[in-house]
């Protein structure tokens, strides 16, 4: 476990050679946490940390939360654990169907789902042919601070909306040429610009970097050219100062891989391969746990 935290650490830091204690102290404490929307509605939760191999423990998980087998795509779910008179709350999107939903449910104060306070609130439809869906949150516990909301078409265009105090997806900016992109993971959170890491259905990786202006012109660059292509969902984590902990699932073989990916600079960025997670990855959808917005870090993977 050492040596494979030196190895990260080597990584994540921005300087190859820089494995000193305090980074693999760093390191050693990255972790991703995944979680799924199973075939049956219910939210699964994992807490996976890096290692040779890399370790997962399994947290609480709750049932009966969405229509069964109806859950196409979800955006990350954030946890708020301090809401007065309840144990907690999670929130997210979803795409159920052919709808997107704004998604809230309350746990009582014993840590159950509070059925009373569980609701999927309609946004709009038209999702049909969404394959994508993301949202970045601000580092600001001002509830009206801007949220910036993702998704790809199946004809390749990606779009960002607007969102401030949960009031609507307004200020909608797309760009064509993202048909090849197989899937994608949200890597990088600045007040310029957000990135993201797409794999290819021909095995490329790219970042895709979405400046926060308008129009919105997306910058790609190429990180790998192949072998790639297997993946089908990515969910990534910050590991260190620059790093990205990346959890990339095969839903064909139901198994998950963990990498230590440097901060993204095209074709140089640094890669390393932590292993096979000692896990079985079998739900349709998957997402990223996080802490709620103004106290989760931001993301800087590129």
């Amino acid at each position: 476990m050492a040596a494979a935290a030196a190895l990260v650490a080597a990584v994540l830091v921005g300087d190859p050679g820089a494995a000193s204690a305090a980074g693999a102290a760093v390191a050693a404490a990255c972790k991703i946490e995944p979680g799924s929307v199973t075939a049956g509605g219910d939210h699964t939760h994992r807490v996976i940390t890096a290692g040779s191999p890399p370790t997962v423990q399994e947290k609480p998980g709750y049932t009966d939360l969405f229509p069964e087998g109806l859950p196409r795509l979800s955006s990350l779910f954030f946890n708020d654990p301090v809401v007065t008179g309840f144990g907690g709350a999670y929130a997210g999107h979803v795409v159920i169907g052919s709808g997107l939903y704004d998604s809230t449910y309350f746990l009582t104060e014993s840590g159950e789902v509070d059925r009373t306070q569980a609701h999927n609130f309609r946004v709009g439809g038209g999702w049909g042919d969404a394959t994508f869906l993301e949202s970045s949150y601000p580092h600001d516990t001002n509830p009206w601070a801007l949220v910036n909301h993702y998704a790809l078409r199946s004809n390749g265009t990606l779009t960002r909306w607007d969102s401030k105090g949960g009031f609507g997806w307004t200020n909608p900016q797309s760009a064509p040429g993202f048909s090849a992109v197989k899937t994608m993971a949200l890597i990088s959170q600045t007040a310029t610009y957000d990135t993201f890491l797409a794999t290819t259905r021909g095995g490329a990786l790219y970042t895709i970097r979405l400046p926060l202006t308008s129009p919105m012109k997306p910058v790609v660059k190429m990180v790998r050219s192949s072998t790639w292509q297997v993946f089908d969902a990515l969910i990534a984590e910050k590991c260190g100062q620059y790093g990205t902990l990346l959890l990339g699932i095969d839903k064909d073989t139901r198994s998950g891989y963990l990498y230590a990916i440097g901060h993204a600079n095209g074709p140089a960025t640094v890669i390393q391969s932590l292993g096979k997670v000692p896990a079985t990855f079998a739900d349709p959808t998957y997402f990223r746990h996080t802490a709620e917005p103004g106290t989760a870090p931001l993301l800087f993977g590129e």
